[in-house]
């Protein structure tokens, strides 16, 4: 089993036991975006480097015993936080540009929690919509149907964990849908991603990946 396909749960567990490292582990995961986000645009911002060192940071506490359940998991964050040094947008272009001087709550409270973040995802503008068409960086696309849309106004959030099909995979025949290992935060709630089993054909003909109308993951 790959480790996007494991649980939050199992790879907290495989973190604490030393059968992985977070630095491997989100390593795998930035893989993962760098193949796969190109044709989703699901992140506005990718934090690569700070990603990184947060996972060294992560494994030194676990090694310290001095680790929560969530010291290691990769997170990402909807581009509506404030993030301290990190972009934050709103997916609108007056904020393109605009780079946070400090965290908000839940974001200081996730770090505290040695949770290592990936990036910022795409969205609405403002959290303006249901389908995430508005945003300034461009639509996010529906990994199921890259024709069609994930909902949003997080729609960014739920196409980062959405699993793309294989190349040429017939979407009418799809095997369970595995979604990342990793969770994202829309505006209104935090939402643990979990793998839901296997999409009906009205999911995969509509217009959503996980997330629906406001709030989305």
């Amino acid at each position: 089993m790959d480790l996007h396909e494991k649980s939050i749960s199992e790879l907290s567990a495989g973190l604490h036991a030393g059968e992985l490292t977070s630095v491997e582990l989100t390593q795998h995961m930035l893989q993962r975006i760098k193949a796969h986000d190109a044709k989703l645009n699901s992140f506005i911002s990718v934090t690569e480097e700070q990603a990184l060192a947060q996972a060294r940071a992560a494994d030194e506490r676990i090694a310290a015993g001095d680790a929560g359940p969530l010291t290691g998991i990769p997170i990402a964050h909807k581009d509506i936080f404030c993030t301290l040094g990190v972009r934050t947008s709103c997916g609108s272009r007056m904020l393109a540009d605009f780079v946070s001087p400090y965290d908000a709550t839940v974001v200081s409270r996730l770090q505290q929690a040695g949770a290592v973040m990936l990036g910022k995802t795409n969205m609405d503008e403002f959290a303006m919509g249901s389908s995430n068409e508005t945003s300034y960086f461009g639509p996010v696309h529906n990994p199921w149907d890259t024709g069609t849309v994930p909902g949003g106004s997080s729609g960014g959030s739920a196409s980062a964990v959405a699993d793309p099909p294989a190349g040429g995979a017939d979407r009418n025949h799809r095997p369970q849908t595995d979604l990342w290992t990793l969770f994202t935060l829309g505006h209104d709630r935090v939402r643990l991603v979990a793998r839901p089993g296997r999409a009906n054909d009205s999911q995969r003909r509509g217009c959503r990946a996980d997330a629906g109308g406001n709030g989305g993951l």
